[in-house]
């Protein structure tokens, strides 16, 4: 089976950082499909983080310049670096394949909240 598991989500105040951290099957690590979603109470799932054709994140416009993403090949782990955060950055956060065709079923996430 193909698994994400997400950790690293708390609270933080607005301006600060948080490192997410997404461990990956093997399976799951060996595509290079693999980005960020994010999902606040009542609203609707949001991609911020994909994979361009070249193969580099492409961010979504409301976290350019705030959020990384990388990996860890040795630990089939993939981070997403936020920094400079703001409270409507608050959302349970879930990684995936950002390829429709093999987007596995959502796992728990981890909860960001991000305080005025």
């Amino acid at each position: 089976q193909v698994q994400f598991v997400e950790s690293g989500g708390g609270l933080v105040q607005a301006g600060g950082s948080l490192r997410l951290s997404c461990a990956a099957s093997r399976s799951a690590f060996s595509s290079n499909l693999i980005g960020w979603y994010r999902q606040a109470p009542g609203k609707e799932r949001e991609l911020v983080v994909g994979i361009s054709t070249g193969g580099s994140p492409n961010y979504a416009d409301s976290v350019k310049g705030r959020f990384t993403m990388s990996r860890d090949n040795g630990k089939n782990m993939v981070y997403l670096q936020m920094n400079s955060l703001k409270p409507e950055d608050t959302a349970v956060y879930y990684c995936n394949f950002v390829n429709a065709f093999i987007i596995r079923a959502w796992g728990q996430g981890t909860q960001v909240t991000v305080s005025p």
